[in-house]
């Protein structure tokens, strides 16, 4: 059982450790909020979100929808469009504009609808929630694939809410927003070469 529980943590958390656009998000929007409670909404469903498809992945679900050519190619396309959106958002946008110097702020109905497009339009997750965690879950039966699929799960759910709590901390030390404004820039250049690199895997 323990060996179940490591392999699961260590690759949630190979999986999950790399500077996206879904990190860079959750990052930016709990560094913006005036407390940690207001970042729960992004952190709560990313998490949920990744939930949803460590649990397909696991169990095999999805694994058959994205072996459907066109299905893929629509996953791919609507990807790429909402990431160069994204960033162009980002990359315009001015945490230190608002008014009485705080920074501008997502609402909670936008935060849970823009965390839900760049966790479920994400190709790049899918592919790699179902690729890896999905072929590693097949070694494993009843009780076991359980627990693995749950290690994962609470890996991501962790991860998150600690991303979301380290945002908060770098947007104290630095009141003056010009930190923000850099990692805005970091992250619109991101989802700009993730949607290229994907766009270039519909001609692969």
């Amino acid at each position: 059982m323990l060996h179940v529980v490591i392999n699961a943590f260590l690759l949630a958390l190979g999986l999950i450790l790399p500077l996206g656009a879904q990190n860079v998000f959750v990052f930016n929007q709990g560094a913006l909020q005036p407390r940690y409670v207001r970042a729960l909404p992004i952190t709560i469903t990313a998490s949920v979100c990744d939930t949803l498809l460590i649990s397909l992945a696991v169990f095999g679900v999805s694994a058959v929808a994205l072996g459907i050519v066109w299905i893929k190619v629509s996953l791919i396309s609507a990807g790429v469009l909402f990431l160069l959106y994204m960033g162009w958002v980002i990359w315009r946008s001015k945490p230190n504009a608002a008014t009485n110097g705080q920074a501008v702020r997502l609402g909670a109905k936008r935060q849970i609808a823009l965390t839900a497009s760049l966790s479920l339009l994400n190709p790049h997750a899918i592919m790699d929630t179902v690729g890896v965690i999905g072929t590693s879950a097949l070694r494993y039966d009843g009780w076991d694939k359980f627990v693995f699929a749950v290690t994962c799960i609470a890996v991501s759910w962790l991860w998150f809410h600690g991303l979301a709590l380290a945002g908060r901390i770098a947007g104290r030390a630095d009141p003056s927003g010009r930190f923000l404004v850099v990692l805005n820039k970091i992250s619109a250049l991101i989802m700009w070469g993730t949607a290229i690199y994907l766009g270039l895997s519909l001609f692969e």
